[in-house]
């Protein structure tokens, strides 16, 4: 090989390894870079201060407490005249006048009669199944033999027995064999007794409240019934009571009211009853009185209820959320437009050379009226400005403030001051008013802990 060759085959190898070479330093270059880039994110991350968010949500302060109440009625217990089998003929739960057909008792159990209604008689029994078809539920199957009772006694009444509307005693006339008993007062007919009949606030213990060892006696049977027996329950009077149990906390906070609003948790019915709290031996009760909805819930001597006391809502937000800000106060009559009409601001004399003066219009955001002042950014002036009146001479020296309460809106990835409008609060949250200027929404994000950042810090 000439000398030329070999020189050439060394040179190709220098090359070679110097590519080599030169590969290997860029390729671990870029991973040590990549590795001091991870490395110190990492290290900012850990020992950044961390801002936390809250979403902002809409309701009432806290949740009303809930109860389970014992409802007290004026209740009449009706017993049987004389022995026999006995026929119902008001439906459970319904509304009977003075001298209204409820029930038969005979020496044998009601045979079927053929019996011929007139149009109107049909309408009224149709009315009754379609008013009961549209309300059924399977969850009370028990209201279909209460029907069956009602449409009995309308039937009767058609036949001109029963209910002649005259004060006739507790039997209306005889029927075959049936003795037909109509009732005495006006009143709500209830099928069942629980001993809680002739119970008043009065009586009221912690005992009476045990649901371990209530028991109902249902009185709808087909065997025969003895008399002095009870044969059916009227309820006489609209107006009803409610008893629950207070811990002592609980009658502190109801102590001064005199009226409350309850909601029956049974079908989200709301009513608004007189309250006092009557104080025993063995405790403290709530007394709740009615003078409507008895009916509804007649059947009902237990009753899971809620207190609506918390009736301020709007938006709710943590108490370490609320921060101050203090602005500048400006009197309203120095407010004036720019040239577009469309901004609010002021006008600032400035100092020219040799001592010209001239004024410059300061579009600010006016955050709040008050007393007479808004409440403008100290960003957008300085202590000592003076603004001017336009078309005046008059003149005001900037340099009066005031603190407005807010929070710190993260919805722009900063923090940003958004105004708030306390309306209740309590030691962990307050609600704030949703329809302020400038202020916050229902599901905004805001910081949790306001003291822990500043205005415009950037917060992602």
């Amino acid at each position: 090989m000439s000398v030329r060759n070999k020189i050439l085959e060394t040179l190709k190898k220098i090359i070679t390894s110097a590519k080599k070479l030169l590969t290997l330093n860029i390729g671990t270059l870029i991973f040590g870079a990549l590795f001091i880039y991870m490395l110190i994110t990492v290290l900012l991350y850990v020992t950044s201060t961390h801002v936390t968010s809250y979403q902002v949500t809409a309701g009432p302060l806290a949740k009303n407490q809930t109860y389970t109440a014992l409802a007290l009625r004026t209740e009449e217990v009706v017993t049987a005249d004389s022995p026999g089998y006995v026929t119902y003929y008001a439906r459970e739960g319904s509304k009977v006048r003075k001298a209204g057909t409820i029930y038969s008792v005979g020496d044998t159990k009601t045979q079927s009669a053929d019996m011929e209604l007139n149009e109107e008689d049909l309408e009224k029994i149709r009315s009754q199944l379609a008013k009961f078809a549209n309300n059924f539920s399977s969850d009370t199957f028990h209201d279909v033999y209460s029907l069956k009772y009602e449409i009995e006694g309308t039937i009767l009444q058609s036949a001109g027995i029963g209910a002649s509307g005259e004060d006739t005693g507790s039997v209306s006339a005889t029927f075959g064999t049936q003795t037909i008993y109509n009732a005495p007062y006006d009143g709500v007919v209830l099928y069942s007794t629980d001993g809680y009949e002739s119970l008043t606030p009065e009586d009221v213990s912690g005992d009476s409240f045990s649901q371990m060892s209530y028991q109902q006696n249902h009185l709808l049977s087909d065997s025969q019934v003895k008399a002095g027996e009870p044969v059916y329950k009227l309820v006489t009077d609209e107006n009803w009571t409610l008893m629950i149990p207070l811990t002592d906390k609980q009658a502190a906070e109801l102590a001064d009211r005199t009226a409350i609003k309850v909601k029956f948790l049974k079908d989200g019915a709301t009513q608004v009853g007189s309250f006092s709290i009557v104080e025993k031996k063995d405790g403290k009760y709530g007394q709740i009185d009615l003078s409507n909805g008895m009916v509804r819930y007649a059947s009902d001597r237990f009753l899971e209820i809620e207190l609506v006391t918390n009736t301020k809502t709007g938006l709710k937000i943590p108490m370490s959320s609320v921060v101050s800000k203090e602005f500048y106060l400006i009197p309203e009559e120095f407010k004036t437009q720019g040239d577009n009409q469309q901004e609010a601001g002021f006008l600032v004399r400035r100092e020219g050379k040799g001592g010209k003066t001239t004024t410059e219009f300061i579009s600010t955001t006016l955050y709040e009226l008050k007393d007479g002042s808004y409440y403008v950014e100290t960003s957008d002036f300085k202590k000592g400005d003076v603004i001017v009146k336009q078309d005046s001479s008059q003149n005001y020296v900037i340099g009066e403030t005031a603190e407005l309460e807010g929070v710190y809106s993260m919805n722009k990835g900063y923090a940003v001051f958004r105004k708030i409008s306390v309306l209740d609060q309590n030691d962990e949250y307050c609600i704030v008013d949703k329809d302020t200027s400038y202020g916050i929404a229902q599901f905004d994000h805001i910081v949790l802990n306001g003291n822990s950042v500043k205005e415009e810090d950037i917060l992602y």
